[in-house]
């Protein structure tokens, strides 16, 4: 599992990986971080999670958000049904796949069209997309959460 700080459970797993790196100090001092801050975490997770739990998504960004962010949105209940790039390698796809769950879609370099089609046919609760698309799936009722920047 690749490194990653979106959601409680990759940030936990990613200061653990790090802190192997290094002495029984830091490992210890890790802990300590995780254990101050899970509960203002978990706090956050048990205000959402009970709306969102069983809801899916769609994700399509460029960089590497369509394999990093999963973790977070799988904390919040949310299922990740399709998921892509704009501009991978094959090596992002290798490391993408064992983070998504059985049945998800992966596509790449999808038109707007294909993209549209993609979310009639599988009706996520939601989309992670850019800029680019947030009014066309607004104007079509999905929520959407525009994943280059946070407004």
């Amino acid at each position: 599992s690749s490194s990653t700080f979106f959601g409680p459970t990759k940030i936990e797993e990613s200061l653990r990986a790090i802190a192997e790196r290094f002495d029984a100090k830091i490992k210890k001092n890790v802990e300590k971080v995780i254990k101050r801050y899970k509960p203002k975490m978990q706090a956050v997770l048990d205000e959402y999670r009970p709306r969102l739990e069983g809801k899916t998504a769609m994700l399509f960004v460029g960089g590497l958000r369509p394999r990093h962010t999963v973790g977070a949105y799988e904390d919040l209940g949310i299922k990740i049904t399709g998921t892509g790039y704009e501009f991978a390698h094959q090596d992002d796809y290798d490391r993408t796949s064992p983070e998504m769950a059985k049945g998800t879609l992966i596509y790449d370099d999808v038109s707007e069209f294909e993209l549209e089609k993609f979310v009639e046919e599988l009706r996520p609760d939601m989309v992670g997309r850019g800029i680019k698309e947030k009014y066309v799936f607004q104007k079509a009722g999905v929520p959407f959460r525009q994943m280059h920047s946070w407004d």
